[in-house]
């Protein structure tokens, strides 16, 4: 696997998870990370992007809840969610590109690579 994600889990709304997702082959040599989510019915959406300097970008729905970091010595990209409400249940999927897209303030990434996602239920 190039990407594979853990940490999922069902919480209450108002708890918090870290998701992690460690980057091998390939996938580890990217500069460009994001997470993406899926919920039941609904299409894949983009959660969080982090570029090869740090820099990050969050959907509106997420921001101020969640952040996205990139540890580049264990090749592991992390998601901490806090203040989780029950349409925060989804597949969470780590993604990986050789470059972000930076448009103006926003950085964005079209996904070479994608694990396999882990579970997050949250429960209100």
């Amino acid at each position: 696997d190039q990407l594979a994600e853990s940490g999922g889990g069902s919480v209450e709304a108002g708890g918090s998870l870290r998701l992690s997702c460690t980057a091998s082959g390939d996938a580890s040599t990217t500069d460009c990370m994001a997470w993406f989510r899926q919920a039941p019915g609904k299409e894949r959406e983009w959660v969080a992007t982090i570029d090869r300097d740090g820099s990050t970008d969050y959907d509106d729905s997420v921001k101020g809840r969640f952040t996205i970091s990139k540890n580049n010595a264990e090749n592991t990209l992390y998601l901490q969610m806090h203040s989780l409400k029950s349409e925060d249940t989804a597949m969470y999927y780590c993604a990986a590109e050789s470059r972000c897209t930076v448009l103006g303030d926003r950085i964005r990434i079209v996904p070479y690579y994608w694990g396999q996602g882990t579970q997050v239920t949250v429960s209100s």
